[in-house]
Formats: C-alpha cells, structure tokens, sequence
C-alpha cells in the first residue's frame, strides 16, 4: 500500500501548482486543529490521558474484546471474528448473501478499504455505494482516498463540478460546495432508501456496553444504522475502549483532532 501512495504522491508532485494548492489545503486543516486544541484547556492531559486508556486497552485486548462480544450479543447484535483480510470480506459476502442483498451502502471505513471489499463484493454482484462525500466522489472518478481523513483532498472542486455535471446532471460550471453537497444528498437518498443493507465502521466499541460509536459530521451514518434493515459495523480490534468513561476522553479529541471541528 506504501508503495503505491508513494508513487501516486510522485506523480502528483510533479504539477507544481496543485502540489502548492495542496499544501496549502492541507496546512489550512492543520492550523484549524490547532486553533481548535488551544480552545481546550486541559487539551495536553486528555491527549495525556488518551495515550494512558490506549495503552491499557492494547494490553488487555483478550479481556475487554471478549466482554464486548458479550455485552453486543446480550444488545441483539451478531459478533462475527476475522483473522485477516480473506476471512473479513468472506464474512460481509455471506452476511449480504444470506439476506438476499443486491444494493449495498457504506459510510466511510478504512478497514473496508484496506481489506478491498468493495471489488470483492462487486465482483460477487453486489452493486456497492459509497456514501461518505469523499468516498463518493472518488468512486465515481475510480480512485482510490489520498488522505486517511480526508479523502478526495487532492481533488478540486472544479472537477467535482465537472464529474457531477456527468453523474447527476448539475448545473454546468457550477462548483460552489454547498451546491455541490445538496446535489450528492439528494442523489444519495435515492441510494439509501434502495438499499437492502448498509456498512459503517466504528470509531470506538466500549466494552462495558457493547456499543459501537460512529462520528460522523455529514449525517450518512445516520442513515445507514436508522434506515436498512440490516446493518453491519465493522472495524479492527484496536478501536476497543474500556468504558464510558474512557470514550469521553477520546471524543473530547477526535473531532477537534482530525478535522478541527468541535465535537
């Protein structure tokens, strides 16, 4: 995977202009999340205490996956384990199949994206949609994410205008992003309310409780654990938290963290 980013960023950086545009994108986040930390006072102990929750998680993974399992399966969920990446999509497949699933829909999630479930599924003839905007926007271009958390930060809005003009006949030069961002959630509901089942990673799963806990700041993972039937949360074993209480201290940083937004 390294390999490929590193040429992909090679390539990239050889139009010196986008490559500024894109730094200056990039930094622009950056001084968000900074200006955001600086808004917390006790910003340093809850990265403090983070770091403390993260590395007793790590060191008791056995005990507290196995308590999740339980408090989940005592929720109404379905636990499934995966070894590796083979296992993970045969899963998902056997999931989607047995409930006759033909329409597919997914909020954002690494996992799914490092274990290539998306081909996997199509291939299988499960039509698979991303709904994350990102995400969306890549698929309809056949591109892979640049960014673990912003994904299409390579692309301009430009050719977002242009690609949205092709897939659901907006307005002709028009790339204003509110504009933009109506357009992709009015074709997207349309998406949604066809699909027979809908995929979100996780952010956190508290062991405590056996919740799973989805951030999300465009509302597609709203949709897809309220609307389909079926949904599916998947995510690896290092997103485990301990309790509530631990699940407040990363809250507290996620959002601000990666987008510089409050929670």
């Amino acid at each position: 995977m390294s390999t490929k980013h590193s040429k992909a960023a090679e390539k990239f950086l050889q139009d010196s202009k986008m490559a500024a545009w894109h730094n200056e994108t990039l930094w622009m986040v950056r001084a968000k999340r900074d200006k955001m930390s600086k808004e917390v006072p006790e910003w340093e102990e809850l990265r403090n205490k983070a770091c403390e929750l993260k590395l007793y998680s790590n060191s008791h993974l056995e005990e507290l996956l196995l308590e999740f399992e339980k408090n989940a399966t005592a929720n109404g969920a379905i636990v499934h384990w995966a070894k590796d990446a083979d296992e993970y999509c045969a899963i998902v497949y056997e999931i989607l199949n047995e409930h006759n699933v033909h329409h597919f829909i997914k909020s954002k999630s690494i996992l799914a994206e490092e274990c290539g479930l998306n081909p996997f599924l199509m291939e299988r003839g499960i039509d698979v949609v991303e709904s994350d905007l990102g995400e969306r926007i890549l698929q309809l271009m056949h591109l892979e994410p640049s960014h673990i958390v912003l994904p299409a930060i390579h692309i301009k809005r430009e050719q977002v205008g242009e690609l949205f003009e092709k897939e659901m006949g907006t307005e002709k030069g028009n790339f204003d992003p509110t504009y933009l961002t109506h357009a992709a959630r009015k074709n997207l509901r349309h998406l949604f309310l066809n699909a027979e089942a809908a995929m979100t990673g996780a952010n956190f799963a508290v062991a405590s409780t056996g919740d799973i806990v989805v951030c999300t700041n465009e509302g597609n993972a709203d949709m897809g654990t309220s609307y389909p039937k079926l949904n599916i949360a998947a995510f690896g074993m290092e997103k485990i938290v301990p309790d509530l209480d631990a699940l407040g201290v990363f809250t507290r940083l996620l959002a601000r963290s990666a987008t510089g937004q409050p929670v």
